[in-house]
């Protein structure tokens, strides 16, 4: 099984590299696009939809929203705002998992996986087309930045908690979780943030406290995919990755750390 989803983890890697870096920008964009409408059918299976007339609708819900949201991000007092709305979403998210993981009906699902996937592919695209002018980079090397970072934790984590973990996390969404993990994540992490201040050549306290904030809030983004998936009696959001399930389960941190990542850039610019 290790194996399996270390090699899978290479060849996802690989191609996202293609296409981050060396696709044109408008198949880069669509490739990301479709990424999160495969996560969209993947989320009506948590709202347990059953019949396919039913997540098809979902998906085609999701697809309108994105439209209706990017025009609406096109002003940036308007992305800022939807930004902002979607970091006070994980806050109450975490305090969803914390209170009342249990506590779930078909409609706040279905509202939940919109304020998921909705303002993080916004998040995404305004990432990889307007970069920061502060920024001595291109849009791609951020999001390529980001992935790294996000992967990095999920790593971290897998490996120092089968090595050390001991104290669970959230037993009540994901048993296999520990707190030594969440350690090794963020030691990990801190490492490539560390690489990525030097390579983007900014300031470095203010880029490692956001990418320590990013961290956090993408651990929070991989528990409440797990608290949903738990409800409704799954295992893996999907299967189309061998050795790591389906799309939400590799996007499902990257969900709550795009908006995080983006807003986060905004406010080091706006510093003098």
């Amino acid at each position: 099984m290790l194996k399996q989803r270390v090699l899978t983890a290479v060849l996802l890697g690989a191609a996202l590299l293609a296409v981050i870096l060396w696709l044109p920008a408008e198949v880069a964009l669509a490739v990301f696009a479709g990424v999160v409408l495969v996560g969209a059918w993947e989320w009506s299976s948590f709202a347990r939809f059953a019949m396919p007339a039913a997540r098809w609708l979902f998906v085609v819900i999701v697809a309108i929203a994105m439209t209706l949201m990017w025009f609406y991000s096109q002003s940036e007092q308007h992305l800022h705002t939807l930004l902002l709305v979607a970091l006070v979403w994980w806050i109450l998210a975490f305090l969803w998992l914390s209170l009342a993981p249990t506590s779930q009906t078909r409609a706040t699902v279905t509202g939940s996986g919109l304020l998921v996937l909705v303002p993080a592919w916004v998040a995404i695209t305004h990432l990889y087309l307007q970069p920061g002018d502060a920024l001595d980079a291109r849009g791609p090397q951020l999001v390529l930045f980001l992935l790294l970072l996000v992967w990095a934790a999920d790593t971290g984590a897998f490996f120092a908690g089968r090595r050390f973990g001991r104290i669970k996390l959230a037993p009540q969404v994901s048993p296999s979780k520990t707190w030594e993990g969440v350690l090794g994540g963020l030691a990990a992490a801190m490492a490539v943030a560390a690489i990525g201040a030097c390579w983007f050549n900014v300031r470095r306290v203010a880029f490692l406290a956001l990418c320590l904030a990013v961290v956090l809030i993408s651990i929070v983004g991989d528990l409440t995919e797990s608290m949903f998936k738990r409800h409704a009696g799954l295992k893996d959001s999907g299967s189309v990755f061998p050795g790591h399930g389906g799309v939400l389960d590799r996007i499902d941190s990257i969900t709550a750390a795009a908006p995080m990542f983006l807003l986060g850039l905004g406010w080091m610019e706006s510093q003098p």
